[in-house]
């Protein structure tokens, strides 16, 4: 991208028409593109010109750039690290002891200084989303970066990328069309892989092996976020109708906010340092609703209550007065009870079909999950099986990193844009941290951009409120480092080796 102080380069009739492109946040322009779109396309002046005329013609030794919105996305990266599915002579579906992405280069981006990105939608600012989105793509197919963040021209140089993975879930839904257009009208063959679409796919495609001719269900385990945006069950809409099928399919979702920390070790969440129920709790508590522990339920939970697992008080007359997850296993016990009590209490309960794991960390415990269902299945009280009838004798799980994957490989191959390369795989990895032009007001104690400015920016300007730098040492705890190390191995050496 080529960037510009504000005000620098900026005419007059610019600075009108941006003007009024903030004033209106989705506005497009008159070829249909959004603003941030067509400033990457056309307006030289501004800070987030691509320059696509400048891409080298053949893209294969290009790497592959991957964007989340922070260390999620690692999973989709460790995937690709990873994955062997085909035989890279020949193409084919058959795995030949070689990884299907030896030899490529990576450039990840973590957007660390806009994250969470859950927060846009419940501050009503989905728009500054899309557009941080955007710039994300930007960043990527873009040839510069910030060597600090105090530059108000970038001084970095990097490679672009031939063809860009969306690895987030929240902001799938806005941004994929204009991503894509962007691409298309930039003459070059650029494509976007993203997660949810991989992961619709390969769903509906494991279910047109099977051929269902009657009701069945599709259980969604997700973020709240994630489902408060529906993007699955559009996605999955699309995908059904599409191909033509009649289909009588019920999607279930399963909030699984209370997931992804315990993955990821948030304290509190998990904390193995406790023995005893504490205030900071967030996770799911005793109660009566569908997101409650329901005592009338712990014996299909079948909580793990060993050592610190579960930190637990218990009245005089014996009964729980609080219990607390502290595991990830009893996270995963209490989602996947609640989804089948969710199907159960649903108006027309079917059978359990496939599992689509919104969240990346969620396949690190697919044998949990396999476990947990198989238990569900012969689970009896009072001589009956409630859950047997709503579990398929066969339940897949669909990993859309995995899929993710899958078809990155397709794509390059099918456009002859695999490196084939015989030397290491090589990683660049950024994150984006708050401009140090920024005023201390805009900034909280700890140096990110506060809550409140970072929620109520505004679409359509030249601000450079946040910028890609390189990932350095400092710019990473030890704590997160050896997490990423436990749960990523080989992205884990990667980033160790790229440390600046």
């Amino acid at each position: 991208m080529k960037y510009r102080s504000p005000l620098t380069g900026v005419s007059v009739v610019m600075a009108l028409m941006l003007v009024f492109a903030s004033g209106c946040h989705r506005t497009e322009m008159p070829n249909g593109n959004l603003p941030i779109v067509n400033k990457a396309l056309y307006d030289t002046a501004s800070n987030f010109y691509v320059g696509f005329d400048g891409y080298p013609e053949d893209l294969r030794s290009l790497p592959i750039g991957i964007f989340d919105s922070g260390n999620g996305g690692l999973a989709l990266l460790e995937t690709l690290l990873t994955i062997d599915a085909f035989d890279n002579i020949t193409g084919s579906t058959k795995r030949d002891s070689i990884r299907d992405f030896a030899g490529e280069h990576f450039i990840y981006l973590a957007d660390m200084a806009n994250m969470p990105y859950s927060n846009y939608i419940k501050e009503d600012n989905e728009a500054y989303l899309q557009e941080l989105t955007i710039k994300g793509a930007l960043f990527l197919t873009g040839d510069d970066y910030f060597t600090d963040p105090i530059e108000e021209i970038p001084s970095g140089k990097k490679p672009r990328v031939k063809i860009i993975l969306m690895a987030s879930h929240t902001n799938a839904n806005s941004a994929i069309d204009p991503i894509r257009s962007m691409l298309a009208q930039s003459g070059k063959d650029i494509k976007l892989i993203e997660v949810v679409g991989a992961g619709v796919s390969a769903a509906v495609e494991e279910l047109e092996t099977l051929n269902p001719d009657g009701p069945f269900t599709i259980g969604i385990l997700a973020t709240p976020e994630t489902i408060a945006s529906e993007v699955y069950e559009q996605s999955l809409t699309r995908a059904i109708a599409s191909r033509g099928h009649q289909w009588k399919v019920s999607v279930i979702n399963q909030e699984v906010h209370d997931f992804a920390e315990p993955t990821d070790n948030d304290e509190d969440f998990v904390n193995p340092l406790l023995f005893a129920p504490r205030s900071t709790y967030r996770g799911p508590v005793l109660g009566e609703t569908l997101g409650d522990i329901r005592p009338s339920l712990l014996s299909a939970y079948n909580f793990d209550f060993s050592g610190n697992n579960m930190l637990a008080r218990r009245r005089p007359d014996g009964n729980y007065d609080a219990l607390q997850l502290n595991s990830t296993e009893n996270y995963v016990r209490f989602s996947i009870v609640t989804l089948l009590e969710r199907i159960r209490r649903s108006e027309n309960p079917s059978a359990l079909r496939s599992i689509i794991l919104g969240c990346p960390q969620y396949s690190l415990h697919l044998e949990t999950l396999r476990q947990i269902l198989a238990e569900l299945r012969e689970y009896r009280v009072d001589g009956r099986y409630p859950y047997r009838d709503l579990i398929a004798e066969e339940v897949s799980f669909i990993d859309p990193t995995i899929h993710a994957a899958i078809a990155c490989y397709r794509t390059l191959r099918e456009d002859r844009n695999l490196a084939f390369r015989i030397t290491p795989t090589e990683l660049d990895a950024f994150i984006t941290v708050p401009s140090k032009l920024l005023e201390d007001a805009n900034l909280n104690k700890d140096g990110g951009l506060s809550y409140s400015y970072k929620y109520n920016r505004q679409t359509g300007t030249e601000a450079l409120t946040t910028k890609a730098v390189h990932l350095s040492k400092g710019g990473i705890s030890d704590d997160n480092m050896q997490r990423i190390g436990e749960l990523f191995p080989v992205s884990y050496s990667l980033i160790a080796t790229s440390l600046k």
